[in-house]
């Protein structure tokens, strides 16, 4: 029998930290549900103490996810760790991930404080943490760069205080596999009673190896692998999911571990996080790239019609890419549409959402005669941003583009309900179209990211669009979804324009 790895996901925590991509607590709690049909092991919903926002998140996945851990992150004193327990307390399994600095530049320029302080602050953490759950996971933030005989001292302490789950995290992916994996290896010999816990490996990617430095961990003797779904996560991101999880599957030769995750999963949580954080996916990104099973070599070509496995080594099939499924047409029924959200694990909230994400579906099978499961994704996607803080609303758009002219928009707005119209030109119909609503909504918003993706293919695809705005220290994304290209930008703008003015957004905390 191998040894179980742990998969701890915290898309939803470190992945937001990405600028732009925080998420509202409906696309937190699809997201989490997602995960747990992947069957993640451990989910880590959020930070708890950051905001009210994250914090009724973090209580909202807890009500609803059965299967996996629900996790809430917290800083090593007392009010984050309260906060955290509060929060995850409906969970039938729940978990609190609390941190200090352990290396020497982050305890004196960072936390100002001694090692002693901060073995002592450690300590106490546990001790509340162990108040909430018996599940409590201790991370000794920068170890990469911390003194391996002071990482020793602290991991003995919170083992003795109750520590479960002990994360050594590479924080600002400094180090490479070779050390990395000697680094693991060396404090599971010398700590003791590392025995008696599980070790856990967290790595950025700033240099390109947080995978790599991953698994090199687990050869080391990890047991828990922290990542995201498609490697989201601040800077360069995070050790990706699908990566870890698909070398250890694929080279059971080398790994002696393996993990519960349903693979067939992995294409369909990645394209969520993607829609839903509006960061694509490159094609050549392994596993969820779209052309991580493509073969435009000749000689390629034939290896893989005479045998599979000459330029394969894994099936597309088996991490959950399939045909386009037609699906859905204008002929389909309201209960033909609500059955097929459920397969896909959409949940809309009571009647009144679902008839209007069906009307959305009626109109949009008009312009296509094609619906597939990833229009279905983007108009409910786009049904529950507009539904959320609709401020603005697009009710009538004009764009005229010919050549040697200079295109012009007119469109008309609600501006909470009352109607403003504005027209301008610009150097393309979406500038123009930005400019015209910008006349009326007056934002200074700064343009960060202008980004299109057909959904499905075709020429009557749907075009999804996103734009990340700046303003104020805040950035957030918009994501809208038309047949019309300029349609579907003016409708990613408004997003996030409404995104801008709500509440529920907030500048994401830092963590490990």
């Amino acid at each position: 029998m191998k040894e179980r790895l742990v998969i701890f996901d915290t898309t939803l925590r470190d992945g937001e930290q990405s600028p732009g991509a925080s998420m509202t607590r409906d696309e937190k709690l699809r997201v989490a549900r997602q995960l747990e049909r992947m069957r993640v092991d451990v989910i880590e919903a959020g930070f708890a103490a950051a905001s009210p926002g994250d914090f009724a998140a973090i209580r909202g996945i807890a009500e609803v996810i059965k299967d996996s851990t629900v996790c809430s992150l917290a800083r090593a004193n007392e009010n984050d760790i309260r906060r955290a327990g509060e929060a995850i307390q409906p969970a039938p399994r729940k978990r609190i991930h609390t941190f200090i600095a352990t290396s020497p530049i982050h305890m004196e320029k960072k936390l100002r404080m001694s090692p002693d302080e901060v073995v002592e602050a450690a300590v106490r953490a546990i001790r509340f943490a162990r108040e909430y759950t018996d599940d409590v996971e201790f991370s000794a933030e920068d170890a990469g760069r911390s003194e391996i005989d002071f990482l020793c001292r602290v991991f003995e302490a919170v083992i003795k205080a109750g520590a479960t789950t002990l994360n050594v995290p590479d924080t600002v992916g400094y180090m490479i596999p070779a050390l990395w994996g000697e680094r693991m290896r060396t404090l599971i010999e010398r700590v003791p009673g590392a025995d008696k816990v599980i070790w856990s490996t967290h790595c950025h990617n700033d240099l390109g190896m947080a995978v790599a430095n991953s698994l090199a961990a687990v050869m080391a003797g990890a047991r828990q692998v922290e990542c995201t779904i498609n490697g989201l996560g601040e800077r360069a991101g995070n050790a990706a999911l699908e990566e870890v999880v698909m070398a250890v599957k694929t080279r059971p030769d080398v790994f002696t571990v393996d993990t519960r995750i349903d693979t067939t999963q992995i294409v369909p949580a990645s394209k969520l996080v993607s829609q839903i954080t509006g960061y694509p996916v490159q094609p050549n990104k392994a596993i969820v790239g779209a052309n991580a099973f493509a073969h435009e070599s000749g000689i390629h070509q034939d290896g893989v019609l005479k045998h599979r496995e000459t330029y394969e080594i894994m099936r597309a099939q088996d991490v959950g890419w399939a045909q386009n499924k037609l699906v859905l047409g204008k002929l389909s029924g309201r209960n033909a549409f609500k059955t097929r959200l459920a397969e896909l694990g959409i949940e809309l909230a009571g009647d009144e959402a679902l008839n209007a994400a069906f009307a959305r579906f009626k109109e949009l099978a008009d312009k296509k005669t094609e619906i597939f499961d990833e229009d279905l994704q983007a108009l409910v996607s786009d049904e529950g941003v507009t539904a959320e803080n609709e401020h603005y609303k697009l009710v009538y758009s004009h764009v005229c583009s010919e050549t040697g002219e200079t295109p012009l928009a007119q469109i008309t707005l609600t501006v909470d309900g009352v109607e403003r119209k504005a027209q301008s030109t610009g150097s393309g119909p979406v500038d123009a179209t930005f400019r015209a609503i910008e006349q009326v909504a007056g934002s200074g918003a700064q343009l960060l990211l202008y980004s299109v993706n057909a959904i499905t293919t075709g020429t009557d695809a749907q075009g999804e669009v996103t734009v990340r705005l700046a303003k104020d220290g805040r950035i957030v994304n918009g994501a809208g979804a038309d047949t019309d290209i300029v349609i579907a930008s003016a409708k990613s703008y408004l997003n996030a324009l409404n995104k801008l003015r709500s509440s529920l957004e907030r500048v994401n905390p830092q963590g490990v």
